[in-house]
């Protein structure tokens, strides 16, 4: 097929199956028939359609929502680094995907946008943020979907709709040209694709420095899509359920599902060979999770004050959703110090995780903390939402904070993703594989960790469990 029959089919699937998922929020049509007439020469991915989440990588001409309704009108006039190496590397981008408001939620349900649907099960979460380019990926509109990783949005939406992601380590992948890092480096973007190959050929053409990068990354010692060939050795594997950030006081919050899956992961491991045992790096779960939930709340302060700047006005509290709103005024209400004291304490913990990988290679758990949840299930009660918009107009930042409005929705976020996180505090490499389908036919990802800078270690052993179990051939119900 020529790149212009294999546009003309993925725009024919977008149309066909994306009313029924919300996957796509602005399809691009008139850019993929242009790209696909003007591909690089000899690129690797020549012709190969994908979609571009709608939250901070921008092209250029194409309006960047980032969830929201009033930036659907602000065209940014140039490519982010990272969507221009995915043009040189000759993909072909059919679409911006679904994202909930400034990526705060891991769950794709905006007001602005509407929720992506499962392809698994309509009525059910693709995850997030970067649900929207789970769920094409998942309905085979596209092989690839870009996505970005603040505290597991590339991980959960591979772990709900039965797909591969991973987040690179700090460093690994651009930011520039319009930030230095992203929520104080938690934020890697990388893509979630079918098969690990792709993943790995896709990180050989993006991997590397931009100019005035603040963070960097040891650079790999040969291309990944080498590593995923490659045999891993024997591998000293730690396994955990233990959550790091979930509030563990009202019980356990891991789902049987989840539990189930990590212990099938762990007995395939050991029939690979590899030297499992249970261990995990400790912490003090609430205390981490309240320093996380500091810093995203300034962070999502500092977008909102952007998005005003984008405007050109002072933003409004209608500009936003409700939880948006009152959260950035939490973030607004701590102090710098407050501020100060969560960046040490997570930065405490990357060094807690770094002396736990000097003993294993590896870390598995589950990738989350339940099976895929009906949607609108983590969203604010509506007794809740009125009393954040009553204190979000009255704009009491820090009566919000002492009433705890918050807290009961933080609880159930942290339940639903108790692993993820973590690893975008400490910025090591952390990876989502579908090895599992509980009773009701729904994926279960478990996730595998290594040590900084080690994504070969990742993707051979990706590449191994691949072989032992395919899954590119279990595909949503919907599309068998």
């Amino acid at each position: 097929m020529s790149p212009a029959d294999v546009a003309e089919a993925a725009i024919a699937r977008m149309s066909a199956r994306n009313p029924a998922l919300n996957a796509i929020v602005l399809p691009l049509e008139s850019l993929a028939r242009t790209m696909a007439a003007q591909l690089p020469a000899d690129a690797p991915f020549a012709g190969v359609p994908m979609v571009v989440k709608d939250l901070v990588a921008t092209i250029a001409g194409v309006p960047t929502s980032y969830g929201t309704r009033v930036l659907q009108q602000v065209v940014p006039d140039h490519d982010s680094e990272l969507v221009a190496r995915y043009r040189r590397a000759g993909a072909v981008f059919i679409g911006k995907s679904n994202t909930p408001e400034f990526g705060l939620t891991p769950f794709t349900e905006s007001e602005a946008l509407g929720p992506a649907r499962n392809p698994w099960d309509v009525s059910r979460t693709t995850g997030g943020s970067s649900g929207g380019s789970g769920a094409a990926v998942a309905a085979r509109i596209v092989p690839i979907g870009h996505g970005g990783d603040g505290g597991g949005s590339i991980r959960i939406p591979a772990s709900c709709a039965g797909l591969f992601g991973l987040k690179p380590s700090r460093g690994r992948l651009p930011m520039g040209p319009d930030a230095g890092d992203a929520w104080r480096g938690f934020v890697q973007e990388h893509v979630i694709t079918r098969s690990v190959r792709d993943s790995a050929a896709m990180l050989d053409c993006t991997a590397g420095d931009d100019i005035g990068t603040p963070l960097s990354c040891p650079p790999q010692e040969r291309p990944y899509l080498d590593e995923v060939q490659c045999e891993p050795g024997r591998l000293r594997i730690a396994a955990t359920t233990e959550p790091f950030f979930a509030d563990t006081s009202r019980g356990d919050p891991v789902h049987a599902d989840c539990r189930a899956a990590l212990e099938d992961a762990v007995a395939l491991l050991r029939s690979l060979g590899h030297d499992v045992e249970i261990a995990a790096p400790t912490f003090d779960g609430p205390r981490l999770a309240r320093a996380f939930l500091t810093v995203v709340a300034a962070e999502c302060r500092a977008d909102i004050e952007w998005m005003g700047e984008q405007l050109r006005r002072a933003p409004r509290n209608d500009d936003v959703e409700a939880a948006t709103w009152a959260l950035g005024l939490v973030g607004g209400s701590y102090s710098a110090a407050d501020y100060a004291s969560s960046v040490r304490l997570l930065q405490l913990a990357g060094r807690t995780v770094g002396r736990f990988f000097t003993q294993y290679d590896v870390l598995v758990t589950p990738t989350l903390g339940a099976p895929p949840f009906p949607i609108g299930a983590l969203q604010p009660s509506s007794v809740e939402r009125a009393a954040l918009a009553l204190f979000g107009t009255l704009r009491l930042g820090g009566v919000l904070r002492a009433a705890g409005l918050l807290d009961e929705t933080a609880r159930k976020v942290f339940g639903f993703i108790p692993y993820t996180p973590l690893f975008n505090v400490t910025g090591q490499p952390a990876m989502s594989v579908p090895l599992y389908w509980n009773a009701q036919g729904l994926p279960i990802g478990t996730q595998y960790v290594s040590r900084l800078g080690d994504e070969a270690t990742l993707f051979r052993l990706a590449g191994q469990l691949e072989r032992a179990r395919p899954w590119a051939g279990r595909v949503p119900p919907s599309l068998a």
